[in-house]
């Protein structure tokens, strides 16, 4: 079975310095319908303007990702790290028992567009921990490069769930596929452009859950930056 969730159907929230659109419920957009899949808790496209962004918050017990599409996001955390992510990087940040940090612009004259993830961990109260690793666009044309796994393997991030985050560059006759183990779920994410999945055509911020399904199949994309996470 798959399930399609339209870009426009997503929660949206515009503060003026920032426009996000929420996948599933987030903030003051709560829908009981769309409260994540499977372990993927939040999936926020985030556009933020010149100098602005997140002040220091805290957050308690879950994986959380960035996955920027252009500018830069500036990162400090009570841990101790510092670091700017830049378009072809992907960050994971563990909140474990607690931490804390501030998410910016990290120009004060180009906009940031970026993707924030969130994923439930496997066990509460872990040691809070940073990762942040690149991936070159060549790594990620017309295939599937794994950029995050329960295991850390091929080089990609270590997320403390089981789940393989798998991203994509596809354009004209480039395809890529993905096989489900038996019991597996999956969830397609559309950066940006778009591309036909398993025969649907999905645009610029669609979504769409796997279930009981033998594979992912991306094809036909027009400019297509895609993400795919391969879900217990």
């Amino acid at each position: 079975m798959i399930t399609i969730r339209h870009r426009d159907e997503r929660g949206v929230a515009n503060m003026g310095w920032l426009n996000s659109s929420h996948t599933f419920s987030f903030g003051h957009f709560h829908d009981p319908r769309q409260m994540g899949f499977r372990a993927l808790r939040v999936i926020n496209e985030d556009r933020v303007i010149p100098g602005a962004g997140f002040p220091t918050h805290g957050h308690a017990n879950m994986e959380i990702l960035s996955y920027v599409l252009s500018g830069a996001l500036e990162h400090k955390d009570s841990i101790g790290t510092g670091s700017v992510i830049r378009p072809g990087e992907v960050q994971r940040m563990s909140a474990g028992r607690g931490i804390r940090h501030s998410e910016y612009n990290a120009s004060q004259t180009d906009s940031l567009h970026f993707l924030q993830i969130w994923i439930l961990p496997e066990a509460n109260g872990i040691a809070p921990g940073y990762e942040q690793k690149t991936y070159g666009e060549s790594e990620k044309r017309g295939k599937l490069r794994l950029v995050g796994s329960r295991d850390g393997r091929d080089g990609s991030v270590e997320i403390h769930q089981d789940v393989d985050l798998h991203a994509a560059l596809l354009d004209g006759a480039e395809s890529a596929r993905l096989t489900l183990r038996p019991g597996r779920h999956a969830w397609v994410q559309v950066a940006r452009g778009q591309v036909h999945v398993n025969g649907t055509l999905l645009k610029e911020g669609d979504g769409a859950a796997f279930s009981h399904e033998e594979a992912v199949i991306l094809d036909q994309a027009d400019l297509a930056e895609v993400l795919v996470f391969d879900l217990a």
